[in-house]
């Protein structure tokens, strides 16, 4: 590899990680609009369908060009869509009324899941500080659930089993998305979007029929801007996620994404009135170790191979 050839693809590199860091950021934090849209009378499968059907009006307006391409995408595909929205409508249901830590905790047992999906699916090896990244993230996890009893975190409620399906959910569209280099981030993020805005609907079809549509009527002009602002967090999020794991490693990019745990456990704290006990900070503690051991392990390993 050349000097210029190896400095842009440390450059890819470096802008993917910021990438997954703003999809982090935008993660932690979006469960409090859905929460005060929750407070206020639309549920969280409700307020699903109208900002993931706003998320796909802005993907249409901003790649209205590609349409053609993003509708031959092969059928196979779809199954990217289902994934995701199968984890996102996961996510927002567990968090708006599990506890904001537990929830992201049992999520990101993730990096688990995308160990065993990446190296089946991918191919990627494993190394022992990879490993010992996600054993210390994993043990993290375990404080902070456990408050230090050393019992297995099981999920103990509906929100937690969302939570860990979420998580599941989420490694397997990592690997997937990185296994797709066929599809453009555009149809990604559409697929993504229309994953979840078209799953919600059918959750609101089962639970109530015909007549679960009727919410639609009730919604406020400040309820419509809280859902544009989800929106605009959604498409920059997803676009970027979904660069950031395609320039990456599924293992790293999932531990390097676990950065939406202390923007969430912020959050939680002020938004909430959420708080951590000493136990459950050094497992927050573990898991950013985890993240720098997983980037700087990275980079080492780059600058071997040039």
């Amino acid at each position: 590899m050349t000097l210029s050839h190896k400095q842009k693809a440390s450059q890819q590199k470096k802008w993917a990680s910021l990438a997954l860091v703003y999809g982090a950021l935008c993660w932690g934090v979006i469960w409090y609009p859905y929460r005060l849209l929750n407070e206020v009378g639309l549920s969280g499968v409700q307020s699903s369908v109208l900002s993931y059907f706003v998320a796909l009006v802005i993907g249409m307006l901003l790649f209205w060009r590609r349409a053609a391409y993003i509708s031959q995408i092969p059928f196979s595909a779809y199954g990217l869509s289902l994934v995701a929205g199968w984890t996102n409508l996961a996510y927002v249901l567990a968090v708006i009324d599990g506890e904001v830590m537990r929830v992201m905790l049992l999520f990101y047992l993730s990096p688990l899941w995308t160990l065993l999906l990446a190296r089946i699916w991918l191919h990627e090896p494993w190394h022992l500080p990879q490993l010992a990244a996600i054993g210390l993230s994993l043990l993290g996890a375990t404080l902070m659930l456990t408050d230090g009893l050393w019992i297995w975190p099981w999920p103990q409620s509906t929100s937690d089993w969302l939570a860990l399906s979420a998580g599941i959910g989420f490694s397997l569209t990592n690997v997937i998305t990185r296994y797709s280099t066929h599809l453009s981030v555009a149809a990604k993020g559409m697929l993504v979007w229309l994953g979840v805005f078209g799953l919600s609907m059918l959750v609101l079809l089962w639970l109530n029929g015909v007549n679960g549509f009727a919410f639609i009527t009730d919604v406020t002009p400040m309820m419509g801007l809280w859902l544009v602002l989800i929106a605009l967090l959604l498409v920059s999020a997803t676009l970027l996620v979904q660069y950031g794991v395609t320039k990456i490693p599924a293992i790293q990019a999932s531990v390097l994404f676990m950065t939406e745990l202390i923007v969430a456990a912020i959050a939680a704290y002020f938004l909430a009135h959420e708080t951590m006990s000493v136990t459950e900070m050094m497992g927050g503690l573990c898991i950013i170790a985890a993240g720098v051991l997983s980037v700087v392990t990275a980079e080492t390993e780059d600058s071997a191979a040039g």
